[in-house]
């Protein structure tokens, strides 16, 4: 169903087919805003700065609302995303980063190949984070309405990121839903996990590599990283496997599974070691790609949830690897 996005009497109005949906005026919202704000140990300031000219985006309300619906193959998203020019760029970007990956790699236990796959699939190493300003953005989204609370909680974390001095409102830019900086990481994601890796107290996710590379190994690290592990590996399944065994829920030892008959791809046994995994079919369908995955995948979900992107990651860093 078609919806367009207008402004009337001061407020944003949605018209669709079901009819209009209004809502509280901006100015009044704002003034509550502030208050809560300043309630949480934020600055008039801080506040003021921060909301300079700033009135929701008409754009940011119909990116929200006509998301359309994944239908890519695996095939095709892994095409995609991790085409020839990126894993040549990867192996690159590897080789330049070595020394700071590696001892951010000491610190926090995260393999330099993975953190390069995230920064490669997020935003392309850097190059592309987004152009809409994050207070702007996350602004929209709270007053519109329909995740608000979300949203809301999101702007308080990003105005303290803003009080804390890591960033200005004019350099504090990021995706259309609020996603900042080379990690795209959400302002929660950020309070909870950014870290400060070279010491001058300012976390910086725009332009600091280290601080990028450290506050997502931080991340992954927090979320049950294992730097002994890798990520998974494509697997073959024997005629008439049984399907209720897929999942993420069902964890057996890689001796179990060779004994079910799953096997490596190439058709040899699995490897002999004291594994736990897990089967996933991301597709759908009679010829379907099959993945035994360990516990770093699950980790890989805890970022985005969604098994494309999973497999995605460590396909890129397996193929930065070789």
């Amino acid at each position: 169903m078609m919806r367009v996005v207008k402004w009337f009497c001061g407020a944003l109005m949605l018209v669709s087919g079901a009819g209009f949906a209004e809502q509280q005026n901006f100015e009044v919202w704002l003034n509550e805003l502030k208050k809560e704000a300043i309630d949480k140990g934020i600055s008039e300031q801080t506040f003021d700065t921060a909301f300079k000219d700033v009135k929701p985006i008409p754009r940011i309300i119909e990116l929200d609302r006509k998301q359309p619906e994944f239908t890519l193959t695996l095939e095709q998203y892994v095409s995609r995303v991790v085409p020839k020019r990126r894993i040549s760029l990867g192996k690159k970007r590897l080789e330049a980063n070595r020394e700071l990956l590696d001892q951010v790699a000491e610190k926090y236990g995260v393999q330099p190949r993975f953190l390069v796959a995230f920064w490669g699939i997020e935003t392309d190493f850097g190059r592309l984070t987004g152009g809409y300003s994050v207070i702007a953005a996350i602004t929209t989204l709270a007053y519109d309405g329909r995740r608000s609370a979300f949203f809301r909680r999101q702007l308080m974390d990003a105005l303290q990121i803003l009080e804390e001095g890591h960033v200005t409102s004019d350099k504090m830019t990021g995706s259309w839903a609020g996603a900042m900086g080379q990690a795209q990481f959400m302002p929660s994601t950020f309070r909870s996990y950014a870290v400060d890796f070279d010491g001058d107290n300012k976390i910086d996710l725009w332009g600091n590599k280290g601080d990028v590379f450290a506050s997502a190994a931080n991340y992954l690290s927090n979320v049950g990283w294992d730097n002994e592990q890798t990520w998974g590996r494509e697997a073959k399944l024997p005629d008439g496997f049984d399907k209720s065994l897929l999942g993420l829920d069902i964890k057996k030892s890689l001796a179990e599974w060779d004994k079910l008959g799953v096997r490596r791809l190439s058709g040899k046994n699995l490897p002999e070691r004291d594994l736990q995994a897990s089967l996933v079919q991301p597709d759908k369908g009679k010829f379907v790609r099959s993945y035994l995955v360990y516990d770093n995948y699950r980790a890989i979900m805890h970022w985005n949830k969604s098994h494309k992107f999973a497999i995605a990651v460590g396909t890129l860093a397996d193929s930065i690897n070789r």
